[in-house]
């Protein structure tokens, strides 16, 4: 029986958007959680409002099976309506209802119910929301487990062998069941597998299925590297003949899609400009890196790098990698305009790498905040206005990513 545990940022996330117009959807990767997420909200309505009338379908479930056409599916939530409640509806893999957004966009019509639902990304995927839905949509982006919910989920009081375990296993607790290491990976291959099959082969009728195998492990072996489409075209050239650069873009997107890969563009720091050439990319997981590979060239610089991308992104920064002149700063994270400048690094103890990741931020003469995020084991400290934190204890939620009052 698989351990549940609350998810509080999803929760709190739903609530701040609770009874608005918008049909509210959760979007993520296969397996990670969405549908018990939906399952949380729904428990945490009934204990909060007791207006609260829940209407819940869950396709999965077969006793909802007469409501897989749209006309079965509408009428059935308008006859649960009450007009003295407020009217939830929930729908869980709402892609089984053939014709299921003529439902949704008639009930949104009519200004009667918060609307909320999951579904697989074959049909769900952030390109198509804005043409299955004539209304507004709200996406809440879902995540396999962050490393503060691993250290909740297994109870481990040791932080620094739990994040050396964390960036191996990852974050697909379905994985957590299994009690040895090769099953564990089997189950993040098949995830992997039933992605590429149900998401993008079926649903781009996809006829060179080998190329986006060699995608993937691609983008695990080139975790943090700047890279273009001509670049991994040429790459992959001679494995795969006849491939172009229009055809290894579209399958990129699709996996963008899909939520496998998260595509980071880059900034001008000092031009204050965003730039288009050349983009890194960055998977959901890295348990998926360590599953696809093995111990395959394991470098944790790059492996690092990757979880605290998908950290920042899961704590609602906006992305991206930074350029000076000479050197490249790993993240300018954004959030309400503001910027704050971060190097990643595995170790900080040999002098030349602590003036290699030091030297770019003492470049920046601006005056906002600049981070190394590293596994330093101490305390945060303050190098020449440049705070140094420890990245297990920040990922854990131990410690702030800036505390401006630490000098």
């Amino acid at each position: 029986m698989a351990k549940i545990i609350e998810r509080p940022m999803y929760l709190q996330a739903l609530e701040e958007v609770k009874q608005t117009p918008d049909i509210k959807i959760l979007a993520g990767v296969r397996r990670s959680g969405k549908s018990v997420i939906l399952e949380q909200f729904i428990d945490h309505l009934r204990n909060t409002d007791p207006l609260a009338n829940i209407i819940h379908i869950n396709f999965m479930i077969m006793d909802f099976e007469n409501l897989r056409d749209y006309h079965s599916l509408e009428n059935y939530i308008n006859k649960l309506y009450d007009p003295e409640r407020h009217n939830y509806v929930f729908i869980d893999e709402v892609q089984m209802c053939k014709g299921f957004e003529l439902a949704i966009n008639s009930l949104h019509a009519r200004g009667l119910y918060d609307i909320y639902l999951t579904g697989s990304n074959a049909f769900l995927q952030r390109s198509d929301l804005s043409t299955l839905f004539v209304g507004r949509t709200f996406t809440i982006p879902v995540y396999p487990f962050s490393f503060q919910e691993y250290l909740d989920y297994f109870s481990m009081k040791d932080i620094d062998l739990a994040f050396t375990r964390f960036l191996q296993e990852g974050g697909f607790a379905g994985s957590y069941l299994y009690k040895t290491e090769e099953r564990h990976i089997q189950y993040i291959n098949e995830t992997v597998d039933a992605l590429i099959v149900r998401d993008i082969v079926q649903k781009y009728k996809v006829r060179k299925d080998r190329l986006l195998t060699s995608l993937i492990d691609f983008f695990c072996s080139n975790i943090g590297q700047l890279t273009s489409v001509s670049n991994i075209t040429k790459c992959l050239k001679q494995e795969h003949k006849g491939i172009t650069d229009p055809t290894v873009e579209r399958y990129v997107d699709y996996f963008c899609n899909a939520f496998l890969f998260y595509p980071v563009r880059r900034y001008d720091i000092r031009g204050k400009k965003y730039l288009s050439s050349n983009e890194k990319y960055y998977l959901v997981d890295t348990g998926i890196r360590y599953a696809r590979l093995g111990k395959r060239d394991m470098d944790y610089g790059p492996i690092l790098e990757n979880a605290v991308a998908i950290e920042l992104m899961r704590r609602e920064y906006e992305l991206y990698v930074g350029v000076l002149s000479r050197s490249e700063i790993d993240f300018v994270a954004m959030k309400n305009g503001s910027p704050i400048y971060i190097q990643v690094t595995n170790n900080l103890s040999d002098p030349n790498t602590f003036k290699r990741e030091v030297s770019p931020l003492i470049e920046i003469k601006d005056s906002y905040p600049k981070v190394i995020l590293s596994r330093t084991h101490q305390p945060t400290y303050v190098h020449e206005g440049i705070h140094i934190v420890d990245v297990a204890e920040w990922m854990g939620g131990k410690v702030p990513l800036y505390d401006s009052v630490i000098y």
